[in-house]
């Protein structure tokens, strides 16, 4: 594993200047990666599979401009943490989102951020709009989009996470060692029937909303703004992965994700 390139990765989330490793550093790092590197799967409908060697995360979300999900995403921003000076360590959570009556596996992580003693939570990787760090403590935060988060221990699931009061995840401070991740990722991408092995998804955070592709459906929300729309073709659904997420995929890795008909 080479050393991180803080450079390349401040280049690449859109900072012009190095923040301070402080909660007001932490919130601004967390917003410009969720703003600028998208979330999605595509790799595996590619048939690629995820890995979670450093060097090629780093390889991919910054060097050649994908995105990731959320081993990814925050495996790399975790190291970019360190880089910058922070304490901080990954923690592995539930998805109670849609999950219904059954147990959720742990396929999500997140990381632990110590500063001047108090721990935070920092997501960078989970698809949904922008979530502020917020502190370990029983407590609320709005996101710029108006969504209220709540953080509160659970008597049986842990310290869990709402959105407007709908369960997003549950987690506990439990250390998440490297072959955890792996296996989370492993099940994560694939397992067979579950969202990320069915559907072809792409999001990117917005100042106010969120820009989303799920399979051939189109959806931004912005303040006020919402729009809806269905992807006719592969030449739409490339131009819009390259204008809203900043995606460049060529013309064969769109067909070979199977979502149009063959000519």
């Amino acid at each position: 594993m080479t050393d991180f390139d803080v450079p390349a990765y401040l280049g690449r989330i859109g900072l012009r200047a190095r923040p301070p490793a402080d909660a007001e550093g932490l919130a601004i790092v967390q917003r410009a990666h969720r703003l600028t590197v998208p979330f999605e799967n595509l790799d595996i409908a590619l048939g690629r599979g995820i890995s979670l060697d450093p060097d090629r995360v780093f390889d991919k979300l910054v060097t050649r401009r994908r995105g990731g999900y959320c081993f990814e995403q925050n495996q790399l921003f975790l190291r970019a943490l360190h880089a910058l000076g922070f304490a901080a360590r990954p923690l592995l959570a539930r998805v109670w989102l849609m999950a219904g009556d059954v147990v959720p596996p742990r396929t999500h992580t997140l990381n632990l951020v110590t500063i001047d003693g108090q721990p935070w939570i920092a997501d960078a990787g989970f698809g949904g709009s922008l979530t502020p760090p917020m502190p370990l403590a029983e407590g609320e935060a709005r996101s710029p989009d108006g969504a209220v988060h709540r953080l509160f221990e659970h008597p049986e699931r842990g310290w869990l996470l709402q959105r407007n009061g709908q369960d997003q995840y549950s987690f506990t401070l439990d250390p998440a060692f490297p072959s955890d991740l792996e296996m989370g990722n492993l099940w994560t991408s694939t397992a067979p029937g579950t969202r990320f092995t069915t559907l072809r998804v792409v999001s990117l955070a917005l100042p106010n909303g969120l820009a989303s592709i799920t399979d051939r459906t189109y959806t931004r929300r912005n303040g006020d703004q919402h729009v809806t729309a269905e992807l006719e073709s592969e030449k739409a659904y490339r131009l819009r992965l390259d204008w809203v997420f900043g995606l460049k995929l060529t013309a064969e890795e769109v067909a070979a994700l199977g979502l149009y008909d063959a000519a």
